[in-house]
């Protein structure tokens, strides 16, 4: 299974503060640790919403909507892509993250949902289209 691990933004990442030298470390050493166990397959941090935009979608037509969002604790400032047997797993590899910001912080887990999913909507051509999109992104 895999999950995407969302570390949600604070009022200090939206105002673009920068984590520690000690914050930064610590993180390095859990991303290893989360690689050299082969759960962490991407990650990376996000600048604020202010350097951000919004597409909202509202039939055929297209709006922009220019960052900085005001509900900061619906913003996501950093993620993970994990592959783990269950969420069960997923929770406890959090659990021994480093607080990634000073004060409170909270880390959302997502299941990614995989071609088995969708059932009988997903049909044969369509996973057929799938499989060579991820050949395509992964540079078969």
């Amino acid at each position: 299974m895999r999950f995407m691990v969302m570390v949600k933004a604070t009022q200090d990442s939206e105002q673009g503060a920068m984590p520690s030298e000690e914050l930064l470390a610590a993180m390095g050493r859990f991303n290893e640790e989360l690689a050299q166990a082969g759960v962490m397959l991407a990650g990376e941090g996000l600048q604020p919403s202010s350097k951000g935009a919004r597409v909202r979608f509202d039939g055929a037509s297209r709006s922009v909507i220019d960052g900085p969002f005001a509900e900061t604790k619906e913003l996501v400032a950093g993620y993970w892509i994990w592959q783990c047997k269950s969420l069960d797993e997923a929770i406890e590899w959090v659990k021994r993250c480093p607080n990634p910001m000073p004060g409170q912080s909270e880390i959302e887990i997502r299941q990614i949902f995989e071609a088995e999913d969708f059932g009988e909507e997903f049909t044969p051509e369509l996973r057929e289209q799938e499989e060579r999109i991820r050949a395509q992104i992964e540079g078969e």
